[in-house]
């Protein structure tokens, strides 16, 4: 009877050895691949999750708020702008993320009150 716990290496064993052994070593390359596409992938642009995906809302441009040619407008009453309208403030939009935003916020105390895709509305206090 065979002790199960001999065992002789064959030609066989040896072959399965280097397979494993060339296994060993190449999974610390296929680890630093993953890991260096990972670091790419993290630094690329991150694509939209989770932000606005519906169209702009309709909003009612009166004219422009500073002048008649300025970016930002004074906006009307409208389905989507009703709950952010006050009697004691203007609702003004302007492009999102335009120096005409940012001239508005520098020289008014305008509060931004939301955002659609395109535009963000301030309410400016008339007083």
């Amino acid at each position: 009877m065979k002790n199960p716990l001999t065992h002789r290496v064959s030609s066989a064993d040896r072959s399965v050895s280097s397979i494993i052994a060339s296994k060993r070593v190449s999974a610390p390359i296929t680890a630093g691949l993953l890991l260096c596409v990972g670091m790419i992938t993290g630094c690329s642009e991150p694509t939209a999750r989770g932000g606005i995906s519906e169209p702009d809302p309709e909003l009612v441009f009166v004219r422009g708020y500073r002048s008649t040619d300025d970016d930002c407008k004074l906006t009307g009453e409208s389905a989507f702008t009703v709950e952010f309208l006050d009697d004691a403030a203007d609702l003004v939009t302007c492009s999102t993320g335009s120096a005409a935003a940012a001239t508005l916020m520098s020289e008014t105390s305008a509060s931004m009150v939301t955002q659609t895709n395109s535009y963000t509305l301030y309410s400016v206090p008339r007083r």
